[in-house]
């Protein structure tokens, strides 16, 4: 494959990078691919890192994590409680203006945990449909993940299809 030669297509190369690097839990691979206060020319000697071009990454269900020592904390953990995990990704859109680009996609997760009973290779394997956000920032090294959000998508219940028959009459009245 040829190298990108568009912001988009540096962009798209960027966020497969991360996902991949995911895949491989490679934990230093994904640390190289966030935003640190050098990307911006901030001397770290003068100014506290952690609020030098903040970071931030929400993971489905936890609370918003901001800081860079904070975030990759998180990969730690996952990574380690995390034998495999694939992402397909689809529904991708990548939109650049200036030296920010916003990478909007849906996450079709593969995953599996530790094995249950000994001997086995691994547990159970879970999937998960998840929207995410990852918003990336231009840096003399390329481009480098500023902000990651994802949430769950809940699935539809089979009860919200579910319309009363014709002849059951409706109480439109207010409460």
């Amino acid at each position: 494959m040829s190298a990108p030669r568009t912001d988009v297509e540096q962009v798209e190369a960027a966020n497969r990078a991360y996902y991949e690097a995911l895949e491989r839990g490679d934990f230093e691979e994904v640390a190289s691919l966030w935003l640190t206060p050098a990307d911006l020319g901030v001397d770290e000697s003068y100014h506290d890192p952690a609020e030098a071009g903040v970071v931030s990454c929400v993971h489905p269900g936890w609370p918003v994590l901001t800081g860079r020592g904070e975030v990759l904390r998180s990969y730690a953990v996952i990574m380690a409680s995390t034998d495999y995990i694939q992402f397909f990704l689809t529904d991708v859109h990548v939109s650049v203006t200036g030296d920010t680009a916003v990478v909007t996609c849906t996450e079709n997760i593969l995953s599996g945990g530790p094995a249950p009973e000994e001997g086995e290779e691994l547990g159970p394997l879970v999937g998960q449909l998840v929207v995410a956000t990852n918003v990336f920032r231009r840096t003399p090294a390329g481009w480098k993940l500023w902000s990651h959000h994802a949430s769950p998508v809940l699935a539809e219940s089979d009860e919200d299809d579910e319309t009363p028959p014709d002849d059951t009459p409706v109480d439109d009245s207010p409460a």
